[in-house]
């Protein structure tokens, strides 16, 4: 099974003077994509990338203009908190939020012991990102991955991210045809491949880390995000407390974070 390990091996590789590919060209329109998808196919091969994994990914792969208007357009993260919230539905998320915290009290208190985090700001994230789990998204992952990567605005970034997609892909966790959110998150709390390859972690016990189909692995892994940006067991998680700095780690826009504590405290006091 590919690792983080690995995957930080391939991410430095694509700097690298000694890998004799020349360097997929980032672009600002649909123009070099194709392009751009031949120079990087030997790229990512000779970076460790099994041949027939690239190819399986790549085979439908194509220019997402739905993700470039997501990406210049991330207008709810300038609203007030009270603007936010209604735009978000946070009302009812808190509602629907205390009736699926009881309704699965055995895997929330699971989750507790052996991470810390407790219900509500999982609970909150999870609402937040996809309705618990309604709504995961309808864009192509690995296109609207390669797009990002492709894209010269955060192509670096992205880049990274569509290595580890290839990671998931090769260790049978990620689909070649799954779908997501339009910047290449997947599954019910909305992970990006980077994270699922650092903080995923198999929550049923099936084997695989499956962030679509098993609220367990998802929300276990959520929990095991937060513990990796910092998490004490114990501590409260609003601002100005231990624990906000880990809800910080989940998303940079502090209307977010603000959402995520408010609800999280709303459900997990009744």
């Amino acid at each position: 099974m590919l690792n983080t390990l690995r995957l930080a091996t391939f991410v430095a590789a694509l700097t690298s003077l000694a890998i004799p590919v020349a360097a997929a060209q980032c672009g600002n329109d649909s123009s070099g994509f194709s392009t751009w998808v031949q120079a990087f196919k030997p790229q990512a091969v000779a970076n460790g990338i099994n041949p027939r994994v690239v190819e399986q990914a790549f085979a439908n792969i194509s220019y997402n203009r739905d993700t470039i208007r997501a990406d210049r357009g991330q207008k709810s993260f300038k609203l007030s908190f009270d603007q936010f919230m209604e735009k978000r539905g946070g009302a009812t998320i808190i509602a629907r939020g205390k009736k699926m915290k009881s309704g699965n009290a055995q895997l929330f208190a699971s989750i507790e012991r052996r991470y810390g985090v407790p219900a509500g700001p999982l609970l909150a994230i999870w609402g937040m990102e996809t309705g618990f789990g309604s709504f995961l998204g309808n864009q192509h992952t690995l296109s609207a991955v390669a797009t990002l990567a492709y894209d010269c605005r955060r192509s670096d970034y992205f880049t990274e991210q569509l290595y580890a997609a290839l990671t998931l892909v090769e260790r049978g966790d990620l689909s070649p045809s799954a779908k997501g959110a339009a910047h290449g998150e997947i599954g019910q709390t909305q992970f990006l491949p980077v994270n699922v390859v650092r903080y995923g972690v198999d929550g049923d016990g099936d084997g695989h880390v499956d962030l679509v189909r098993s609220r367990a692995d998802a929300l276990a892994s959520t929990a095991n995000f937060l513990v990796g940006h910092g998490w004490q067991p114990g501590a409260g998680y609003q601002p100005g407390e231990p624990n906000y700095i880990a809800i910080q780690g989940w998303n940079a826009a502090t209307v977010y974070q603000q959402a995520i504590a408010h609800i999280g405290a709303a459900i997990d006091g009744g």
